[in-house]
């Protein structure tokens, strides 16, 4: 197989396991115990750990960012309104922030962090 086709195949490979996991994040993000939002917390050290997971083993930022437009795309199909009506993110009410939309922007900043944050191979000195 050419190089291109494995590359294109692990690209959109961590585009599903992105939205895979989006998908568990959105719906758990909601979680509260007491005043602590521990869903929010966990789906965000999660998606961190998923982005870093994905860099260390490819060795690209491409296929980081792909798992983050996967997480990105089940974050906003779920924030809408389904077909019967039902919504999984509710919007928030007039004047507050909930987890829900506090999720909708760590998406794509955490991921944008990942992608962006220098490679370690160009931070080691060279003797």
């Amino acid at each position: 197989m050419s190089s291109a086709l494995v590359r294109i195949a692990t690209w959109l490979m961590a585009a599903v396991i992105g939205f895979v996991y989006g998908v568990a994040a959105v719906i758990g993000q909601a979680a509260t115990w007491g005043v602590v939002p521990v869903g929010l917390l966990t789906a965000a050290i999660g998606l961190v750990a998923l982005l870093v997971a994905v860099r260390s083993l490819t060795g690209e930022r491409t296929s980081s960012l792909a798992a983050g437009v996967g997480a990105l795309i089940a974050t906003v199909v779920l924030s809408g309104r389904g077909p019967g009506g039902s919504v999984v993110v509710p919007a928030a009410p007039e004047g507050e922030i909930t987890t829900g939309v506090i999720w909708t922007f760590a998406v794509p900043l955490l991921a944008a962090l990942i992608v962006a944050w220098p490679s370690a191979s160009t931070l080691r000195p060279k003797n």
